[in-house]
């Protein structure tokens, strides 16, 4: 296997990565073969990502991601090793990661094989929100991921999320609450405000974060497209169960009942917390992760589910990225969720909340939680 040596450019730099020549990156992945675990280096196994035929978009995505990996240190965040950028090549080196994506685990060539029990599996949940966390509230300044989702969270040999993939991240002017920009991302983890009016915040994590706690828990992927091409998203799956109060429905099969059922409420709970279809009603990811850690759920006295656009298109980019920075008014609801005309088309529904479910940890979490929901009718 080839080693990756550290380059003489930076030796006198104070730089937390390296800059790569080609030649080390074409000769260590030979030419760039699709096996791309690329290095035993004395710094450790490294992977590298090539970026597609450059255009405008490439370009941007490579410079965002560089700037915010270079800032970032934290154990749940993929940790930037180096990068090459030269003639129309972009590359990008991490640490690799020996388990992979947990898209690969969940509904990929590994699923079959089970290897996320519950207790890895909640320390995928706890270790992705730690990651988020840091990225909202300690990174300086700010930073909004814009792409969670399953294959954006990659294991390591210890079974440990790093979020992965910055290409869409924003980073947040101090005093600035809320920007608007193009649409990027996945369709099925897109937060309501954003798909429509491209209102972005650190609420539009909490609302993709909500949505992965949902699949993880369940296997269940974000849509999924039911007999005579309806599609249904993982929210409005879940939402009778939650109802009804029996969580056990809700939980991936291929765990045969082994898991702590307060931890599962819990966590289901908690994911229909952060997929309000109010951004001013979701908790922070510190609130999320200190929930999380003290094994504590919270339950709304009436819950928000929101249809969000359905669409083939995995990753669907509106345009350049032009921004408005702006902040969030007070008394900005956004009640309505439809769009007269539009095909892409936006409803919430106001539902009643499962009989006495988790009832005192509400009072005691929530004694002051906003009542107000998202509701409109098509």
């Amino acid at each position: 296997m080839a080693h990756i040596r550290k380059n003489s450019v930076n030796k006198s730099r104070d730089y937390p990565w390296e800059i790569y020549t080609l030649k080390e990156l074409v000769h260590a992945t030979n030419n760039f073969h699709n096996d791309n675990k690329i290095g035993e280096g004395g710094f450790g196994s490294i992977a590298v990502k090539r970026l597609k035929a450059m255009s405008a978009k490439a370009e941007m995505e490579f410079a965002v991601e560089v700037e915010i990996l270079g800032r970032v240190r934290h154990k749940n965040l993929l940790g930037l090793r180096g990068f090459y950028a030269g003639g129309d090549e972009r590359l990008i080196v991490y640490d690799y990661m020996p388990n992979h994506s947990l898209i690969t685990h969940l509904h990929g060539q590994l699923a079959a094989d089970c290897l996320l029990d519950w207790p890895r599996r909640m320390s995928i949940v706890i270790g992705s929100a730690d990651g988020l966390a840091y990225l909202h509230h300690e990174a300086h300044p700010h930073i909004i991921h814009r792409d969670i989702k399953a294959s954006n969270v990659l294991l390591d040999s210890e079974f440990q999320a790093k979020v992965a993939d910055f290409g869409f991240a924003k980073l947040i002017p101090d005093g600035v609450t809320h920007m608007t920009t193009r649409v990027k991302g996945t369709l099925g983890y897109l937060a309501p405000e954003y798909a429509m009016w491209g209102k972005v915040s650190e609420s539009c994590d909490v609302y993709s974060f909500g949505i992965l706690l949902l699949e993880i828990v369940s296997a269940k992927k974000p849509i999924e497209k039911l007999p005579g091409g309806v599609k249904r998203d993982i929210v409005q799956w879940a939402t009778p169960y939650v109802q009804k109060g029996i969580f056990d429905h809700i939980a991936d099969p291929r765990l045969k009942g082994k898991y702590d059922r307060a931890q599962l409420q819990t966590a289901i709970m908690i994911a229909m917390r952060c997929t309000d279809g109010n951004p001013e009603n979701r908790p922070s990811m510190l609130e999320v992760l200190e929930w999380l850690k003290n094994g504590v759920g919270s339950r709304k006295k009436e819950i928000a589910i929101v249809k969000y656009p359905v669409d083939e298109t995995e990753d669907e980019d509106y345009g350049d990225d032009d921004t408005d920075y702006e902040g969030y008014g007070k008394g900005n609801s956004g009640a309505r969720m439809v769009r007269v005309g539009s095909r892409r088309r936006f409803s919430s529904v106001a539902l009643s909340s499962p009989p006495n479910v988790l009832q005192e940890l509400d009072a005691i979490l929530f004694p002051v939680a906003k009542n107000s929901t998202m509701i409109a009718k098509i």
